[in-house]
This record gives structure tokens, C-alpha cells and sequence, in this order.
């Protein structure tokens, strides 16, 4: 006979679309209550944890009669939150019944602010149900600390997904149909902050038949912002300058890149927090307007990166750049204050010579003049 049990849930569990993915089933939910416990925000994270408090009830949901596959899968997905379970009795349509619940080990978590789902769910329902999707395809091959290791990268791009999924219809390129792209395999080479997935599959071609089966590789990095910040009364922009990796390893002679102030967005910020951030940690400045030049696959026969480039009308007096970045992330990035034309100059002899500052550097050379105009210069920032 095969074993089964009971489990109550009361944190992101009780949002049905990721339960959904998690089991890879419609699941047979009521609803439950514990009673003498309390569900607080974990500080700095996207999860909750719960308490013993007297007097206190948790509203929830309760799974019967779970079977060993269900639970494997439930077990490997809160894995990566250093939970346990325990056994508890709690109240549901049926009467008081014992079920098993997820506790996070509290040595590791610090209890922040009263929890709500559905406040929760506002903010992050979306991408932590497409996060679930990418931890679960993992079920299987991978255990659950290397997913622990990877969370704020693996939210990273669940928020990508959503924000993908936002994007209009076309109006030049082909609509798109289920079955339009069959997937064979689906492997993890390398994944660390970011991560290599590698793809066995076949695509329709324009002329209504699928290609034959065709390997591709993808290096996932999640959604990016940039922006240039500019002062229209001074005409001047902020470049900022720092070490990079990619022009490193391809062999440049200096791999020192100039470049708008530029960083992911989280998960839970929109591209305009994100850029606004960004400006304080990368150069100490608080923008004004954000204008959008762009949004954009830089490379998209091998990146799933896609970036928000912004300018920001800004205050550029003398002596405002400066050495900034955060110590934590080993950032050295240094300030340049450069005329427009001087911009302009860099752009043409390729020093800068990086898509976002060269694409933005275009914008702003055809809307500087309406900039320019459009400013008082009786009123500041």
C-alpha cells in the first residue's frame, strides 16, 4: 500500500499557480487553519516563515493524502529553503487533522514584517511561478542546495520571463502558434550567477515545416537596465568607467569599457527603480526625468539578455563624478563628465565602443535639441 500524508501550507504555497508547478498537477486543495502560530516576512527575502505565538492563527491550505511523488517534489522544491518538517494538528473542513509542515530553520532567517499572500502574491506571485518552472525542470538532476546556491539568480530570470511575456504583439514578424517550437532536451552545462542552458529542438520554418532537430546554446544572464545621465543647461553626460570581463577574455588590449551606469534588475523593482538605483550605487546621483531610448536583445543568437536603456535628465555640475560602486560586489567605477561633443567623439572613434552607450548616445544626438529647448534653465532638479 502506498504511503501518504497530509501537509499544510502557509507562505507561497498557498498561490495556487505555484503549487501547480510544483507537482506538476491541478492539486485538491481546502482550506486550514493552525492555530498559536504566526507568518512573518523573512527580512530580505521573497518567503515567509513561521512562529509559535500564542493566541495567533495562521489561515492556510491543506493537501490530503499526498503520495511519495508528490511529496519528492514538494520536499525538493522547499529544500532549497532549509526547511523541516514537522507534525501538527490544524483545523479543516473535516474537523482537527494532523499534517506535516514546512518549517525554515530559524538560525538562518530573521522574522521582518506580518505576512500576507496576498500582498505577497502582488509583487511576486508572477515571477516566483515562473521561477518554480525553472527550479522544477532541475527536479531530478540536480540537488536542492545547488538551487539554494542560485535563488537571486534563478528569480532573476522568472522576472525576465514575466516581463517577456508583456511584450506586444507583432505587427512585421510571424505569429506565433503552439507547437511553433518543439523542445527535445534541455541541459545545464554551467550555472553559477549566471548560467549556460543547452537545447535539443526544432522550430517551424516559413514554409510550415519543422526544421530538423538543431542544438543551440543560450547564456542567461536576466534583464538588464542602463542609463546616461544628461544635463540639457550644461549639455553635458556622466560615462562611467570600469574593468569588464567580456572584452578581457576576448583578447582586448584594454578591457576598461566606458559606459552608461548600467546593472540587473531585480526581482520585485521595475526597469525604472532599477535605473534610479543603479545611479546612487554606480555614481552618487539622484536622476530626474527617465526618457526611454530603447528596449532590446543586444545578442540574441547567443544572450537571453534584454535591456531597458534610459537617459535621465540630471544636475552634472563640476566635480560631481567621482569613484563609486558597491564594496560587497567588488565594483571600482569611475566617473567622467564629457560634453556632448565630446560624446559624440568617443562614439566615433570607438573608445566607447559598448551597444547601450553607442545606441543611447544616437538618441540623445537626435533629441538633444528639443532637450535643450524644453529646459528652463530657471529651474533645477
Amino acid at each position: 500500500m502506498t504511503a501518504v500524508t497530509n501537509l499544510f501550507f502557509y507562505g507561497t504555497l498557498c498561490h495556487l499557480p505555484v503549487l501547480r508547478v510544483v507537482l506538476g498537477h491541478e492539486p485538491d486543495v481546502c482550506p486550514a487553519v493552525l492555530s498559536d502560530y504566526a507568518v512573518s516576512w523573512v527580512q530580505g527575502q521573497a518567503f515567509p516563515m513561521i512562529n509559535q505565538q500564542l493566541g495567533a492563527l495562521v489561515k492556510g491550505i491543506f493537501l490530503r493524502g499526498v503520495d511519495a511523488e508528490d511529496l519528492a517534489r514538494l520536499d525538493f522544491y522547499t529544500g532549497s529553503f532549509h526547511v523541516r518538517k514537522r507534525k501538527i494538528a490544524v483545523a479543516t473542513d473535516q474537523g482537527a487533522e494532523t499534517a506535516e509542515v514546512y518549517f525554515p530553520d530559524t538560525s538562518l532567517w530573521t522574522a521582518g514584517q506580518p505576512w500576507r499572500t496576498e500582498d505577497w502574491a502582488a509583487v511576486w506571485g508572477d515571477t516566483v511561478t515562473a521561477t518554480a518552472g525553472d527550479v522544477m525542470a532541475l527536479y531530478g538532476l540536480r540537488d536542492a542546495s545547488s538551487i539554494a546556491r542560485r535563488r537571486g539568480a534563478m528569480l532573476l530570470r522568472g522576472a525576465a520571463r514575466v516581463r517577456a511575456g508583456m511584450l506586444g504583439q507583432p505587427t512585421l514578424r510571424r505569429p506565433v502558434a503552439a507547437g511553433d517550437v518543439v523542445v527535445q532536451t534541455r541541459h545545464y552545462p554551467y550555472a553559477n550567477f549566471f548560467s549556460v542552458e543547452e537545447y535539443d529542438l526544432s522550430f517551424r520554418r516559413f514554409d510550415g515545416t519543422m526544421s530538423g532537430v538543431v542544438n543551440r546554446a543560450t547564456f542567461i544572464s536576466g534583464d538588464a537596465v542602463t542609463v546616461l545621465p544628461y544635463d540639457p543647461v550644461r549639455d553635458r553626460v556622466l560615462l562611467v568607467e570600469q574593468f569588464r570581463a567580456g572584452p578581457f577574455a576576448r583578447g582586448d588590449a584594454n578591457p576598461w569599457q566606458l559606459e552608461a551606469i548600467a546593472g540587473r534588475i531585480d526581482p520585485g523593482e521595475t526597469p525604472q527603480d532599477a535605473a534610479r538605483r543603479e545611479a546612487v550605487e554606480e555614481a552618487g546621483l539622484v536622476l530626474g526625468a527617465l526618457l526611454p531610448v530603447a528596449r532590446y536583445y543586444p545578442t540574441p543568437g547567443a544572450m537571453a539578455e534584454f535591456l531597458y536603456s534610459y537617459v535621465a535628465l540630471c544636475d552634472l555640475p563640476d566635480g560631481c563624478a567621482g569613484v563609486f560602486g558597491v564594496a560587497g560586489e567588488a565594483e571600482d567605477i569611475r566617473g567622467h563628465l564629457v560634453s556632448f561633443d565630446r560624446l559624440m567623439e568617443l562614439v566615433a572613434s570607438g573608445e566607447a565602443s559598448n551597444a547601450p552607450v553607442v545606441l543611447t548616445a544616437l538618441w540623445l544626438q537626435r533629441e538633444r535639441a528639443r532637450l535643450r529647448e524644453a529646459e528652463n534653465p530657471s529651474t533645477r532638479f
